[in-house]
């Protein structure tokens, strides 16, 4: 069975606590009844605990959950969390014994990696540490390989984050061998004879209208723009539909590759076009592709970020390889040319584009004005030798014309 859960917790064992998505809805709902149930403090009276009692526990965030007693020591308790699968000393003031909802099956599942055997038999601390920082409170794809003998024993999984298998990253970090590790290569980490690159977005139909939005402006002509996932997908396109869904698988792997970026290592390869993550300005790490090497000492690469068009000079300090699953998602950003317009020879601003002289810097700041934050809609005229495509904005009408009307460039039939 393959379901998505939350891992709640990382026990000291290297045990994993998940709580399935399906379950969160019922345990909302228990946890409302116990707060309207319990209210105020634990049980002041003096009580005999014991070992493996059910109670319920006011945590430091005030919130009462259930929990057993795993053992007595005098004044505090060591107690588990059993929604939670978190274990703290508690003080006895802060329990309650309690019988209630004890009928109600532990909404958390404790697990083991499939075939996984950590380095001296047992998770080192350091292993813990790492996946507890990895791995708590987020979401995660769940493979269940092997139900436990006994019921309160720990589910075998194998647990895939971001698309990626936590038996495999564990083991090319060296915390563990793993016996079934067939998809290592898929890290992406190893310098191969095979070029790898990006696969392209599938368009919508010459004619069709559909939600974009600009991602980046090279000239007032030349764009880039990705189709727009927001709205209402049951009225879009079977093409903006995959579209939508690949936006959003992607995003959340590139958050995981975010959390594990350090452990990818450097670019040693700077071919052109080669496929890489690289570092931008706000410190998070997105998909790339290298153009060019524009300085040798220290060397400075050009690299274009795919899914938004925008281009940046990296160190190579700021480069790293790309895990191969993330080539599976296409490229969300098109190169696409605006038609109906074109520059025009009255527009005697004295500022031009350096790299697009045609152009006037107010004409391109201009444009920048109309597309940025705006809903827009566009719809594909032709698409060889290049994409191009009218462009409209949120009034329905085309962009350029303001252009026109400033005497920043003219139409062009």
């Amino acid at each position: 069975k393959i379901f998505q859960a939350v891992v709640s917790c990382i026990g000291g064992d290297g045990t994993i606590y998940i709580i399935p998505k399906s379950f969160e809805t019922a345990l909302n709902k228990l946890m409302a009844e116990i707060q309207n149930t319990f209210k105020g403090l634990g049980l002041l009276i003096p009580y005999c605990w014991k070992k493996g009692e059910a109670c319920v526990v006011r945590g430091s965030d005030t919130v009462w959950y259930r929990a057993k007693i795993v053992e007595v020591s005098g004044s505090t308790l060591l107690v588990q969390y059993i929604d939670r699968g978190y274990i703290e000393s508690i003080p006895q003031c802060h329990l309650y014994p309690t019988t209630f909802y004890t009928s109600i099956p532990p909404f958390c599942i404790p697990c083991q990696l499939y075939k996984t055997l950590p380095i001296g038999n047992f998770w080192q601390q350091d292993a813990v540490d790492y996946l507890r920082e990895l791995l708590k409170n987020e979401e995660v794809e769940i493979h269940v390989e092997e139900l436990p003998d006994n019921p309160w024993g720990k589910l075998s999984i194998s647990l895939y984050f971001g698309g990626m298998s936590l038996s495999s990253f564990m083991a090319y970090q060296k915390y563990c061998v793993a016996e079934d590790c067939q998809d290592i290569q898929k890290l992406g980490v190893f310098e191969g004879d095979l070029s790898p690159s990006y696969l392209l977005q599938p368009l919508p139909f010459p004619g069709e209208t559909f939600p974009v939005t600009v991602t980046h402006l090279v000239s007032p002509k030349e764009v880039y723009i990705c189709l727009d996932s927001s709205g209402n997908l049951s009225k879009h396109s079977a093409t903006e539909r995959a579209a939508s869904h690949d936006s959003e698988s992607l995003n959340k792997a590139l958050k995981w590759c975010n959390k594990i970026v350090k452990t990818l290592p450097h670019l040693t390869n700077f071919k052109k076009e080669l496929p890489c993550l690289a570092e931008y300005v706000d410190g998070l790490w997105y998909r790339a592709k290298l153009l060019s090497i524009t300085q040798l000492v220290p060397v400075q690469i050009l690299v274009q970020f795919v899914d938004y068009g925008t281009y940046l000079v990296a160190p190579t300090s700021r480069l790293r390889h790309i895990p191969c699953h993330l080539l599976k998602y296409p490229v969300q950003a098109v190169r696409v040319l605006l038609a109906g317009f074109k520059p025009t020879a009255d527009d005697k601003n004295v500022e031009r584009i350096p790299y697009s002289p045609e152009w006037s810097l107010k004409a391109l700041w201009t444009m920048v004005d109309c597309v940025e934050g705006k809903r827009l809609s566009a719809s594909i005229l032709t698409v060889s030798p290049e994409v191009t495509i009218s462009l409209y904005g949120d009034d329905k009408n085309l962009v350029h014309l303001k252009l026109i009307e400033m005497g920043l460039a003219e139409l062009d039939e």
